[in-house]
């Protein structure tokens, strides 16, 4: 029987995926319905191809630039949060160990532990890494949630890029008659490949998967196409 150590066992779970499959899902379901969303509404309003290359094309580099930006700003911030409250622990261990091991404590006995088992694990982690104890167990953070800003902008930026590419290739290659009803059709079936392949990669419903990403896609077409048929104008 092969060996199993912690640290692949650990490695084995799904939770180490979230944090960049967070992003790329987000990005790539954004870049796939903002995409063909624009390009729909435009393509209602519009009797040639090249207003609606234009259109995509710009909102597909508009589309990832903002992504990526927005990624990096929103997690350097939590990033940024992290460490003032790491700050803020270490200070503390300084200034008052005595009531830090007490708060500890109180945490393990909330847990399930009895007072005095409480105690003494709290004493034996405060040996080991006293900071790194109160970072996970006081604060929440750990190498799991901690966030990776770059990590974040460049999965979401690539993602959306990928996903925005697809639509565009849909108006490249199919006839400009009914565009809107070809962007309809393969966005739906790039939505139903992407939620099966975020699920299979978390370890999640792909039934459910499908069904939330498909719906809401749906819906965010549905409205771009209404628009660009009230407000359209021939282009």
């Amino acid at each position: 029987m092969k060996s199993v150590t912690i640290d692949n066992y650990l490695d084995n779970h799904y939770i180490h995926r979230s944090n960049w499959l967070r992003a790329a899902v987000l990005g790539a379901n954004d870049g796939i319905i903002s995409i063909s969303s624009l390009a729909i509404g435009v393509a209602a309003a519009s009797s040639t191809r090249e207003p609606i290359v234009l259109a995509t094309v710009a909102g597909l580099v508009a589309g990832a630039l903002s992504m990526a930006a927005g990624e990096y700003v929103s997690v350097s911030s939590q990033t940024d949060t992290e460490k003032a409250d790491i700050e803020r622990e270490k200070q503390e261990l300084l200034e008052m160990p005595e009531a830090e091991l007490n708060i500890l404590t109180q945490l393990f006995e909330r847990r399930g532990l009895k007072k005095e088992t409480a105690k003494q694990v709290a004493i034996e982690l405060t040996k080991k890494d006293a900071l790194g104890t109160h970072i996970r167990e006081e604060l929440g953070i750990n190498e799991l949630s901690q966030a990776n800003p770059i990590q974040a902008a460049v999965a979401s930026g690539a993602a959306f890029t990928v996903g925005g590419v697809l639509p565009l290739l849909v108006i490249l290659f199919t006839p400009l008659t009914g565009l809107e009803y070809w962007l309809y059709g393969f966005t739906t079936v790039f939505l139903i490949i992407l939620g099966a392949t975020s699920a299979k990669t978390g370890g999640s419903s792909v039934k459910k998967a499908v069904l939330r990403i498909t719906i809401w896609g749906t819906i965010a077409m549905g409205l771009s196409a209404l628009i660009g048929y009230i407000f359209g104008v021939s282009l």
